[in-house]
């Protein structure tokens, strides 16, 4: 894996549990606007909606370098659409970044994965 492509999931990673949490408590502003005096819906909304503009950006350019197939890019394109997919997301990319180095350290020792 190049620099490059690392670092477009490692961008796509660190954007995807604030993400989340901000998809949470937009969720929790609509309830409590509501519910009660509190209203934070429109900063919430321009937190989160900055968030996922971010999220969708870094998802494009992640697919652009990583050459994922369909199935996976749309998986985590369907993971930012959910309440707490960015957690997911997260880890998922995180384990995607492990294996591509050990890959590399691999590679690099003349090991071949069978």
């Amino acid at each position: 894996m190049d620099i490059k492509t690392a670092t477009a999931l490692r961008r796509l990673r660190l954007v995807s549990a604030p993400e989340a949490v901000s998809f949470l408590l937009l969720l929790l502003c609509s309830v409590l606007k509501r519910t009660t005096d509190f209203n934070a819906v429109r900063v919430m909304g321009s937190i989160h909606g900055i968030l996922f503009i971010l999220y969708v950006i870094f998802w494009a350019d992640a697919w652009n370098r990583t050459k994922w197939p369909l199935r996976t890019a749309a998986l985590y394109f369907v993971l930012s659409v959910l309440p707490t997919g960015g957690f997911f997301a997260e880890r998922m990319l995180r384990r995607e970044a492990e294996n591509a180095v050990i890959a590399a350290r691999a590679r690099k020792e003349g090991i071949v994965n069978a």
